[in-house]
């Protein structure tokens, strides 16, 4: 079983348990249980740490229920017995966001605590704005207009249709992975650029002009705060994750979720406002600077000591 240093932090290690997950920790003497993804072998990491008497964080990332709905149109119900059934074992959840720990507790969900995402500040940065790029996708001087994500039916990045093929916005940059052809035909101003990562990802980031979100299910949403750092303002549905991150009117817009011409009116609002955009583009950036992973990873130590001494309490 490999255990590894947490970097920053040389008083911790991890262990990445195998199967056998009762022997691995026992071997460990691990001191607590983090469960990144509570299903499948997070199920057997909680009976494990229930067996071996170390408390546990759980951490909630998806919304199951939402998917169900998405995915089956039923289901809601079975995926909350399940996720109460995980994390209502832990000593503590983590949830990444304000809506996320309100639905968990209104579900019956207890001890949970809200943690919330970091950014690279230094890799997402203003200053990787192309010039090159931005000819390359808007060579008639459109706003640039991106999602970068997941083309997955949760998203609903076909509520962008109403945007793309507008001549004062025509041209679309998606960092994706793959897009059906359905989507294509719904967006048939988009350029899909295809999987990108790292450098060559943050470059795209911040030669937009405008990025846009429009999936409701999101726990958090990485891209919002990765598209804050890079200095450009957020249009995002007023549900999930976005809430906690887009200050309405001052670093972007948040906008009713589904609705199909909501993004293309908040779109045309931007266009109009340069100086608008700017403004919000600089409050986003000002906004995630504290946002760093160091920072959130001094956080999670935190959770852990609470927890730890909580146990310790109990105990004596």
């Amino acid at each position: 079983m490999p255990s590894l240093p947490l970097p920053g932090y040389p008083q911790v290690r991890v262990a990445l348990p195998s199967r056998r997950v009762a022997a691995a920790l026992a071997a460990h003497r691990a001191d607590l249980v983090h469960l990144a993804g509570p299903f499948v072998l997070g199920v057997r990491g909680m009976t494990a740490a229930a067996r071996l008497g170390i408390p546990a964080v759980a951490v909630y990332q998806t919304d199951l229920a939402g998917y169900a709905r998405t995915y089956v149109g039923t289901g809601e119900g079975t995926a909350w017995r399940r996720l109460r059934a995980v994390h209502g074992a832990a000593d503590r959840t983590l949830a990444p966001s304000s809506a996320a720990l309100r639905a968990l507790e209104a579900h019956g969900i207890g001890r949970v605590r809200l943690w919330g995402r970091g950014v690279d500040t230094a890799r997402f940065r203003p200053g990787l704005r192309d010039p090159a790029l931005r000819r390359e996708l808007a060579p008639d001087g459109e706003l640039l207009v991106g999602y970068v994500g997941r083309l997955a039916p949760e998203k609903r990045v076909d509520l962008l249709a109403g945007c793309a093929g507008s001549p004062a916005y025509g041209s679309w940059s998606s960092g994706t992975a793959r897009a059906g052809l359905l989507l294509r035909a719904a967006l048939p101003g988009a350029r899909f650029l295809g999987r990108r990562t790292g450098a060559d990802l943050a470059r795209i980031f911040a030669s937009l002009d405008v990025f846009a979100h429009t999936g409701p299910y999101e726990t958090f949403c990485q891209t919002v705060q990765e598209a804050m750092a890079s200095g450009v303002p957020v249009i995002a549905p007023a549900a999930g994750g976005p809430l906690d991150l887009v200050d309405h009117g001052r670093t972007g817009l948040l906008v009713p979720p589904g609705d199909p011409d909501a993004p293309r009116d908040a779109v045309a609002a931007l266009a109009a406002a340069p100086h608008l955009r700017a403004a919000y583009g600089r409050a986003g950036r000002a906004s995630v600077e504290g946002r760093t992973w160091e920072a959130l990873g001094d956080e999670l130590i935190g959770h852990y000591r609470e927890v730890l001494h909580e146990r310790t309490a109990v105990a004596a």
